[in-house]
């Protein structure tokens, strides 16, 4: 099916494409347009001008602070984290993560402003941006806010930005020494939607003869309509032996309180008991990777 009739502009700034979206109210920012625009071949929204940010060179860095934080643009490639230097010696699960999203033509367009501002459930980098605590830089022609991964998705196929706002960079903050990150999927087959998803992230500390989880985030999607941080087995994870028998135990409250959909490829209940499985392996690996040296503390002064 074909586009219909649309007015296309490519801004030469930022500001001028908060300008254009914010004096047409049926306008839309298109960077990979992966979604967009199969979006408007079925005719499952319209809009009048699309403003093509995807060129914005604002919008296409990766800045490192000497702190170790990242700053990552929106209209960053899944190609181009995979392979930042940046990405990998300070997130490495996240650069992984993109390097597996489809195949590599959707990841040459596909950028992660767009995978997030989509607000898709099924989508790969949500759960992981609000397990590694991101902050969402948004702008429109009146200013600038931040706002947390945690509290950017609002829905399916809603976010936090208000009318004439764009999402331009993502900022995450430096791991801190002994951390790690774990990243588990359940799909039905490999090229497949996940059925169920968790990101995790641990500290470690070390005391007393024991190596200890300092604190910990348990990020689950696919068990509601947003990631959602499973507060209780964090609980239960920090403080605690960081053994697989305390994690396994942890991850017994893992299904309480969720009400995830049932459809095609599985039930709510099925969904329940999987998102146990995956929160224990998520956080397993997050370990491990801590163990691994998965975070080491950067050097004072020097960027990463």
């Amino acid at each position: 099916m074909l586009l219909e009739q649309v007015e296309y502009v490519r801004p030469d700034s930022v500001d001028e494409a908060l300008a254009l979206l914010a004096d047409e109210d049926s306008a839309a920012p298109l960077a990979g347009g992966q979604s967009l625009v199969n979006i408007l071949k079925n005719r499952v929204a319209a809009v009048e001008l699309l403003v093509d940010i995807s060129a914005l060179t604002e919008l296409r860095r990766i800045s490192a602070a000497p702190d170790g934080s990242l700053e990552i643009g929106a209209c960053v490639t899944y190609d181009e984290l995979d392979n930042s230097g940046e990405v990998r010696a300070a997130h490495r699960a996240l650069a992984d993560a993109a390097g597996h999203i489809e195949d590599q033509q959707i990841r040459n367009r596909g950028t992660i402003g767009g995978n997030c501002c989509l607000s898709d459930p099924t989508n790969n980098l949500p759960p992981l941006l609000v397990a590694l605590d991101a902050t969402m830089h948004l702008r429109s022609r009146s200013g600038r806010r931040e706002v947390a991964a945690l509290d950017f998705f609002k829905g399916y196929f809603a976010t936090a930005l208000e009318p004439g706002e764009l999402l331009v960079s993502i900022g995450l903050p430096a791991p801190p020494p002994l951390s790690g990150t774990g990243y588990v999927s359940l799909a039905v087959a490999a090229d497949a939607k996940a059925i169920v998803r968790c990101a995790a992230t641990v500290r470690l500390e070390n005391g007393r003869g024991a190596t200890t989880i300092g604190g910990s985030r348990v990020v689950l999607a696919r068990v509601a309509h947003v990631p959602i941080r499973h507060l209780q087995m964090e609980s239960r994870l920090n403080g605690r032996e960081a053994s697989e028998e305390a994690v396994r135990a942890a991850a017994e409250a893992v299904g309480e309180g969720l009400e995830p959909i049932t459809d095609m490829h599985g039930s709510s209940e099925y969904r329940r008991r999987m998102a146990r499985v995956v929160a224990c392996r998520a956080v397993l690996e997050a370990v491990a990777d801590a163990r691994q040296g998965g975070a080491p503390a950067p050097a004072p002064g020097s960027p990463r």
